[in-house]
Formats: C-alpha cells, structure tokens, sequence
C-alpha cells in the first residue's frame, strides 16, 4: 500500500488502513514517523578526533594491513620449527619497532619482544617462560605448535576490507581503530540542527522568584541534555508565553533554519489551542492519542517556511512525559535523520519485587531501580509513578517496560526493563 502523505493523513484519517490517531500505539507512531524521515546529505571531513558521535557518510576501507608484518604475539624467541629439537645459537633481537636485519640459518634463532617483526625465515615463536638459556645457546623446553605465537600480516584487518560502513556512529574505539589505518581524517554527514521551545503562561526561568501558580521551566534543560548527549546542534529557544504571535514567530524562527523542532506543551486535549492552530496553518501535523502512560499526547509532522521545511516533534508538558516521549519517538528519529540507523535499547528479564497494578490496552514506562542479589538481577518500581514526578527519572535507572497486553503483576513476576546507561 503506498504511504499516504502527511496533508492526507492530516485531512482524512480514513486513507490509511488501521490508523487511528486517538488510539496509536507506540510501535505504530514509531513505524508512521520513521516513513516520513530522510538523512541530512550535506558531508564534512573532520579530523579523527574530532568525529567521535559522528555519522559516517564514506564507506572506511582499509589501506593497508594490520597489522601490516608477521609480528610476536609475546616475549620469547623466534626459530625454525623444524630446528626446535637442537641447541639453537642466539644471533641478534628483535624489538618492537626495531626488527632483525638478516636470516636465520639452520640451529640459529633471535630473541623477540611482544610486537617485534618475525623474520622471513621463522615459522615460530616460543615462550620464554618454556625455555632454557645457558650462554648463548637456547634450549627449547617445551616445543610450541608449527606458527605458534605470531600474529600475521592482515590478521585484524585486510587491504582493502571495509572497515567502518557508510551510516556507522564512530566511537572511542572507532577512533583508534582509524588511527591504526594512518588514516588522519574522516568524511561524515554535516551535524543535525535541533530547535525546541517550552509553551505555556506559568513556566519561569531558573533563577527567578515564582508567583502564585507558576513552576520553573525544567524540560527546556532536560530537552537540552538528551540532545547534547545525541551530538546534534541544539538551540534553545526559551519558554514562549500562550501568546498567538509569539509562537508563530518562535515557530516559524525555528522552522527556517533547523532541520527538526521540537516543543513541550500546547498538544494535549484541553490545552491552549494556539499551537494546534499554528501547526495546521503552517505545515501538516499529526496528534495523536498515544495508548502508553507517561506519554499520552504526541504530535509529528513537518512545518514550512519559505525558505524551508522542519520536521516537528510536539511532546507532553509533563516533565517525566517530555522524556519517556522523547527516548521513545524523537531520539530514533533524530539517529535516522542524522544519517544513522538506531541501536535498540540494551533490555534485560528481570524479576520484579513488587506488585504492579496496571490495565491492558496500554504500554506503560514505569520507573524503577534494577539491583542484583546473589548473582540474580531484580527490579523494583518506584513509589510514585505520575508523570509530573522529574525526580523519578534522577532516582531510577531503568524503565520498566509494560506492553499493551500485560495487566495487572504480582511480586516475583518476570518483566522486560530497559536501562537508562548509556541513553539518560
């Protein structure tokens, strides 16, 4: 069936086969977003220590060997395996970086270091823990295998093997991996730019003295961590009063020189319409009614200028929402657009200690603190669960992962939890 396009799916909910924006469920919305995502294509090269998080936009193919000689896996001595039952004549030594210049002949054999070059004419290294030396006459103790102890030509990498394919994240090791190569610099997609604004009339900046029914802007600073973590070019753009021009002109700021928007607040049934009128007067976007908690309202789709088209991202006010929609829905999209495929979240069954109450039809993210005893991992969920609650996300370090089809648990059932390391 070919994807309907956003202004139909907008404007007829019915084009689309099972689709129902007052009832998605999260593998669903996940599934609609990424058919509507493309990867930024502008490249830049960048020294390597400089692209760590970086998106590869070349192919890295090996320009040599690694290693690029026959090298000693260990201290010890290099020989003939065939000469391994005579007294063997010590004639040189071969250090890391400084290999033996000549050959060996018959009953002769050098001293080697861990990463010395094996001669041409050695087949064999061996310990020098199962050796004997008397002068310099070397007596084999224990005789290795035929090859035993050196690393070949090529081992790790071939000449011409690709290394790292187009769309790769480098990391720490990726880094030395280039170096390994002689390889200086690296060709990677330009670095995503990412807008986002908080919405509402009671949000006051840190540092102020709150009023009656006022509440300091905490999801600003959470949107900024999660997208500074996610190596994209962030711009945060304040918290924008309830007010019609303000917003447009925030919105439409943001729209024109970014590659994705994202706002907190404004998309709940209830809400302050501003946003939704702007949203339909200057793209195509998508509310949804999520069937998960925290997280009901979301909203995606794209927002144009003249000059160019953002995509949008409009996530729960709820600070606990704000993340759990964010690492659910925003931060997959985002890795697609930077050119990159996402990783799943590292998940684990554990047993839970506790007794959830829960009803089917929903996925719920419920925060909890994973522990081990005696070797077996548990989870424990936290008291409070409500999505106004920040402090849950500080003192847990995983979600505790409730699908649509699981109702209520008893203590010492097994659950799925997804861990915060590396992600929070």
């Amino acid at each position: 069936m070919t994807t309907p396009s956003l202004t139909q799916l907008a404007t007829d909910p019915s084009c689309m086969e099972d689709y129902d924006p007052n009832a998605m469920s999260v593998s669903q919305a996940k599934n609609y977003i990424k058919q509507y995502l493309k990867p930024v294509s502008e490249k830049e090269a960048l020294p390597i220590h400089e692209s760590l998080g970086r998106v590869l936009a070349d192919t890295i193919v090996s320009p040599c060997n690694v290693p690029n000689h026959d090298n000693s896996a260990m201290d010890g001595f290099a020989f003939r395996h065939q000469d391994g039952a005579l007294p063997l004549n010590i004639i040189g030594t071969a250090l890391a970086g400084q290999p033996f210049q000549g050959a060996l002949n018959q009953g002769e054999c050098i001293k080697i270091m861990t990463g010395g070059v094996v001669p041409s004419s050695a087949d064999c290294v061996v310990m020098q823990e199962r050796t004997s030396v008397q002068q310099n006459l070397l007596t084999i103790t224990e005789l290795p295998k035929l090859g035993a102890n050196i690393r070949k030509a090529g081992e790790d990498l071939m000449v011409g093997q690709t290394v790292l394919p187009q769309g790769h994240r480098m990391t720490p090791a990726d880094l030395g991996l280039a170096a390994s190569l002689g390889i200086p610099t690296v060709t990677v997609y330009r670095r995503l730019k990412v807008a986002f604004f908080s919405t509402g009339d009671e949000l006051v900046g840190v540092g102020k003295l709150l009023a009656e029914g006022q509440i300091y802007d905490s999801n600003r600073y959470t949107l900024f961590g999660m997208l500074t973590r996610l190596g994209v070019e962030v711009s945060d753009l304040g918290a924008i009063p309830d007010n019609p021009t303000l917003l447009e002109q925030t919105l439409l700021k943001a729209a024109a020189t970014h590659d994705a928007v994202i706002t907190s607040g404004g998309v709940s049934v209830g809400e302050a319409d501003h946003m939704k009128a702007l949203l339909a007067q200057h793209g195509e976007v998508l509310f949804w009614k999520m069937n998960m908690k925290p997280g009901r309202p979301l909203a995606y789709g794209k927002v144009h200028t003249a000059s160019n088209s953002a995509h949008y991202f409009g996530l729960p006010g709820n600070p606990v929402a704000t993340m759990v929609t964010f690492y659910q829905f925003v931060r997959d999209a985002l890795i697609l657009m930077m050119g990159a495929s996402p990783k799943p979240y590292p998940t684990l069954k554990v047993e839970c200690t506790e007794s959830i109450k829960k009803a089917a039809g929903r996925t719920e993210f419920q925060r909890g603190v994973m522990y081990e005893v005696d070797g077996n991992w548990k989870v424990k969920p936290l008291p409070n669960q409500s999505s106004g609650v920040l402090s849950s996300m500080s003192y847990a370090n995983c979600f505790i992962v409730l699908g649509e089809t699981v109702a209520n648990l008893n203590a010492g059932e097994t659950v799925e939890v997804q861990l915060f390391e590396g992600i929070i």
